[in-house]
């Protein structure tokens, strides 16, 4: 395994909340595409063939619902599996020779009433490797809320995908998941060298809470980081830099190796070095965190009854609910009950 470089490409989002039709929002989901085609070439010219991966930031395709039902946004904003989109950026992929990773709104034809928050990779010859369904969610549809047909639909290997390929382990982590630790520790056991991270966040010179998170996840987990946060969102009412700056590279000691001001940049790029990280992860010692870790011990604590409920978007005879935005603020109020109930029992 040779060393080579990763990016965290920082780019504008263009929304396509105000726009008219499907039409029209995949007319400017296109223009994204080829003004992303054009600064991911110039930007491997700029930094070297060793440039082999390349993270987008969240929501670079569309941005984000922002009062639209979820039966509006599924018409207007989401890919199919064989989307032509996917086609287009597969072909960027394969005209830089780099995986490229990013985080779409994607449906699946099991679920044809849903849409998913998607995380994928698409390898060099330009086909999608890996597609990683986001997990938590506060307004979206997730696999969980649909967790026994999914399981049957998918099986459990689908849930935490880890792509094996030439520049190592590979998994992405969407967005806010980046603040829940079973997510990223799922992937490091399962294999994971390089977590793949796509968000739209504040960007701050202060420490923010999914910085922090970043960091602690890549010194549990002993891996790679690589970030990608957005450049602003335009088109939607939001002031447009709130989610703008501050993309990171990270390595397993949880050193920022490589950081972002703020706009549209190509300056997040790193040597990522996958013959050191695995000596690493094999040394005895101490700081060997993930050989140290016994899972046993939280067994009966993640085990017991569930804090957020699995189906909720199955009815009884395991039929698909196509949810209002509503549906989501009540499952997050049950839950505080749920929490409140465990905290009470728990009490001497």
């Amino acid at each position: 395994m040779t060393a080579y470089r990763a990016m965290a490409l920082q780019l504008a989002c263009d929304a396509v909340n105000g726009c008219r039709d499907r039409e029209a929002a995949r007319a400017l989901m296109r223009e994204s595409i080829d003004r992303i085609g054009r600064q991911l070439a110039a930007s491997k010219r700029f930094v070297g063939p060793d440039l082999r991966l390349v993270v987008l930031p969240e929501y670079f395709l569309t941005g984000f619902p922002m009062g639209e039902t979820p039966q509006q946004w599924h018409y207007k904003a989401c890919l199919t599996l064989d989307d032509p989109l996917y086609g287009e950026l597969g072909a960027i992929a394969t005209a830089n020779d780099v995986y490229l990773s990013g985080n779409a709104y994607e449906i699946d034809p099991a679920f044809p009433d849903l849409y998913f928050q998607t995380s994928f990779i698409i390898e060099p010859g330009g086909e999608v490797a890996l597609r990683y369904r986001r997990l938590v969610s506060m307004f979206a549809p997730t696999p969980h809320d649909v967790w026994d047909r999914y399981l049957e639909v998918h099986g459990f290997d689908a849930v935490f995908p880890v792509l094996d390929c030439e520049l190592g382990r590979l998994a992405c982590v969407a967005s806010e998941e980046i603040l829940y630790p079973e997510i990223s520790r799922a992937f490091a056991l399962r294999g994971a060298e390089v977590l793949l991270h796509s968000s739209s966040e504040v960007g701050s010179p202060a420490d923010t809470v999914k910085g922090i998170a970043r960091r602690a996840r890549a010194v549990e987990n002993q891996c790679y980081l690589v970030s990608a946060n957005s450049a602003g969102i335009r088109r939607i009412a939001i002031p447009e830099c709130s989610t703008d700056g501050h993309s990171q590279i990270l390595d397993h000691q949880g050193r920022i190796l490589a950081e972002a001001d703020t706009g549209e940049s190509m300056v997040t790029v790193e040597e990522l070095d996958i013959t050191a990280l695995r000596r690493a992860r094999t040394r005895p010692g101490m700081g060997n965190l993930l050989s140290r870790q016994r899972l046993e011990l939280f067994a009966p604590i993640y085990g017991g009854a569930p804090i957020h409920a699995a189906n909720s978007l199955l009815d009884g005879d395991g039929n698909i609910i196509a949810p209002e935005r509503s549906h989501f603020a009540e499952q997050q109020r049950q839950a505080l009950v749920r929490l409140a109930e465990r905290w009470q029992e728990a009490r001497p």
